[in-house]
Formats: C-alpha cells, sequence, structure tokens
C-alpha cells in the first residue's frame, strides 16, 4: 500500500472516532417532561389534501346490500348471479389497446363476457370490483392501471382525450 492510502485510512478512522465521541448520549438519565403524557394524533389539518364531501346518511347501502344479497343467492343456488353485462352486441373490440392490457389479460376478460369498451365503461364500482375478485392472476389491475377509466375513453371514440391521459394509443 502506498502512504497516501495510509493516511486516507487513518484519517476516516479519526473521523470516526470524533464523530463517536461528540454524538455519543451524555449522561445516563432520561429526559423528563413537566407537562402530563398525551397520547401523539396526528394533525387532520391537511391543506394539500382535497376533501371530498361526507356522503349523506345511507348513501349507497342499497347498491351494497343488493350486491350482498345477490352474492348470497348466487351462493346458495351455485350460480353467478350478477347481471350480464350490457353492449355485448357488435363486433368485439381489441382490448388490447388499452394501457396495460396484453394478450392473456384479454382473453381473460373475453371469458368472463367482456368484449367490448362499453360494457367495462358501465361498470359501477361494485361491478368492478366483483369482475376483478375474478380476474385470477390479473385481480387488481383494473383499477391500478385505470381500466374502466380508459374503456370509456374508447368507447366515446375520444382518442384525443385518451391520449392527453393516458399517452400514445397503441404505443
Amino acid at each position: 500500500m502506498s502512504s497516501t492510502t495510509i493516511y486516507i485510512i487513518v484519517a476516516v478512522l479519526a473521523v470516526l472516532v470524533v464523530g463517536f465521541l461528540v454524538m455519543r448520549p451524555r449522561g445516563g438519565g432520561r429526559i423528563e417532561s413537566k407537562r402530563p403524557a398525551e397520547p401523539y394524533v396526528a394533525s387532520t389539518d391537511r391543506p394539500y389534501v382535497k376533501a371530498s364531501p361526507a356522503p349523506a346518511e345511507g348513501e349507497g347501502v342499497t347498491d351494497e346490500l343488493a350486491a350482498a344479497a345477490t352474492d348470497v343467492t348466487g351462493e346458495v343456488l351455485g350460480v353467478d348471479a350478477h347481471r350480464a353485462l350490457a353492449g355485448g352486441e357488435g363486433p368485439a373490440d381489441d382490448l388490447q389497446k388499452l394501457k396495460g392490457v396484453g394478450p392473456k389479460m384479454a382473453a381473460r376478460l373475453n371469458e368472463l363476457g367482456v368484449m367490448r369498451y362499453d360494457q367495462l365503461a358501465s361498470l359501477n364500482e361494485t361491478e368492478l370490483a366483483h369482475l376483478d375478485e375474478r380476474m385470477g392472476p390479473f385481480k387488481g389491475r383494473i383499477a391500478r392501471d385505470r381500466i374502466a377509466e380508459q374503456a370509456d375513453y374508447l368507447a366515446r371514440g375520444d382518442t384525443d382525450g385518451f391520449e392527453e391521459t393516458f399517452g400514445k394509443l397503441g404505443g
């Protein structure tokens, strides 16, 4: 080793020793506060978060109850009791144009009866959640990739809006 390397190693060790001596805790006692202990509560004042209006009492309950009743009915009868997806008439759309949808995911959507953009665009949150649960290895992708929102743009023929929001179509 050269003398320069040795000097660098000695300098680094000296800095570490001095840093340890300066940063080590002094005195063995704890600092006690004079005010009574209070549990920490995070502030709810967040000016950077958009506040959403509180839902009215009972809002959305009927949708949830109807979905739950449909699920229970389907389990008792041993069938899938959710409504058939509307908008299946006409030629199938190329679901692979949706960002995040490859050939396997498109095939899975087709197996579940989704053939067109307007079918995806017309689903409410409960129906999207039910569809997502049945996506197998693609579970969670419908929400994460905003598939229904993309499908809404393409169902309306708004390619400019699609490309502005999600990037170039087909690229």
